[in-house]
């Protein structure tokens, strides 16, 4: 694994907390990667995530399509994003590494954060926008931010297509796994961790696939119910964390405690809340077939190894959940429009393409999804430097 090209601390000089930056690698000068805030956060977890998204933008390349992958880089400030001095921190974060969202790193949304907000302090901060470094990269500017735009202006039912389509692509993913196994997806039973904008949007695609969902965990606990939980009531119950209020439980949903997701039946997991969910100790309780990884470094490599030898198979992170990233740069390099039937054809379509692929490799090479989604990165690196120029 090579050092990233660039790693930067910094220090609010307001309340001395921190922040970080690490761009992994550039092409044609720039690199994609969102922005999260979350207490105990750290230059090492955003280095990991800065290299996932390396492999997330090579695994995308299509030749044939406008969309042309970024490097990878990413942001962290380790902070509570409850906490009443969290926005403030926001601007002062941004301010300071403005001069690399304008002219290297794009950036958006993570964990902790959502669009609007990066948005609006990005816009107090002195940005143009938080994506503004690929601007020079567009064949028409002003047709792809108007494009972008509209298309973060589609809702459907109620929610904004942006919160979706990062979801469909997790959910397509899992479909596709259980599509390669034979499994009906009528009886396969899911627990989600974490309802914000993945895991919420997840929740709903498999719901509406045809799977059960008996259980989420937010902040607060678990909520369960074995013959499947209303999943369209929960995520209208939710506030802007992802705290699902309690009012709207039914009299056969029951709370547990917020780990108990771990350990009940269920076929398929899906992490999507925070880093390092699952670890060597609490993986033994895991009775799933399948952890489908919407949240970013959610297994822990050596907890990792112990559920492969158990049977469970690790859908990794940097394939799983990659759609949101490639749904902005389709979108805003014009291979699709701000059209929702149409963006999540393209992304059930590119997700299922990647996840078979994904899958076969893993099957020839004798390895773990992870070790294949890798392969198929070192592959890849080649035709983009060829093609671009050094991927550095």
């Amino acid at each position: 694994m090579t050092t990233p090209l660039l790693s930067l601390t910094w220090t609010d000089h307001v309340t001395g907390r921190q922040g970080f930056l690490v761009v992994d690698r550039l092409v044609r000068g720039v690199a994609s990667g969102g922005l999260r805030m979350r207490p105990g956060c750290t230059l090492d977890e955003v280095a990991g995530l800065a290299r996932g998204m390396t492999m997330k933008e090579a695994l995308h390349y299509d030749p044939e399509a406008r969309y042309i992958p970024l490097g990878g880089a990413k942001g962290g400030i380790d902070c509570d994003p409850r906490d009443p001095e969290a926005y403030g921190l926001l601007v002062r974060y941004l301010r300071a590494v403005r001069p690399y969202v304008e002219k290297c790193w794009t950036t958006g949304e993570d964990l902790g954060l959502s669009q609007d907000l990066v948005d609006r302090a990005a816009a107090e901060a002195g940005l143009v926008s938080s994506i503004q470094a690929v601007y020079p990269l567009l064949d028409d500017e002003a047709a792809g931010r108007r494009r972008l735009a509209d298309a973060f202006a589609v809702e459907v039912d109620g929610i904004g297509l942006d919160e979706l389509a990062g979801g469909c692509g997790v959910a397509e993913s899992a479909l596709a796994a259980l599509d390669a196994a034979e499994v009906p997806y009528t009886g396969t039973r899911v627990a989600v961790q974490g309802l914000g904008t993945m895991g919420g949007a997840t929740a709903r695609f498999l719901t509406r696939a045809g799977l059960t969902v008996v259980a989420v965990a937010d902040i607060k606990g678990t909520i369960c119910n074995p013959a499947g939980l209303d999943v369209e009531a929960l995520l209208a119950a939710r506030d802007a964390h992802g705290t699902v209020d309690r009012s709207v439980l039914r009299p056969a949903d029951r709370e547990l405690p917020g780990d108990a997701w771990l350990s009940l039946d269920a076929e398929v997991l899906v992490p999507a809340a925070v880093s390092y969910a699952i670890d060597t100790g609490n993986q033994e309780r895991i009775r799933a077939r399948w952890i489908v990884e919407a949240a970013n470094m959610p297994v822990l490599p050596a907890a990792e190894a112990l559920l492969a030898a158990r049977g469970v198979t690790v859908l990794p992170d940097v394939v799983v959940n990659s759609g949101t990233n490639a749904w902005w740069w389709w979108t805003l390099f014009g291979d699709i429009g701000a059209d929702a039937d149409e963006a999540f054809a393209h992304i059930r379509r590119s997700m299922r393409a990647l996840v078979e692929q994904l899958l076969a490799r893993a099957e020839a090479d004798g390895t773990s999804p992870r070790a294949a989604a890798h392969a198929l990165v070192a592959d890849r690196l080649p035709v983009i430097a060829e093609r671009f120029g050094r991927y550095r």
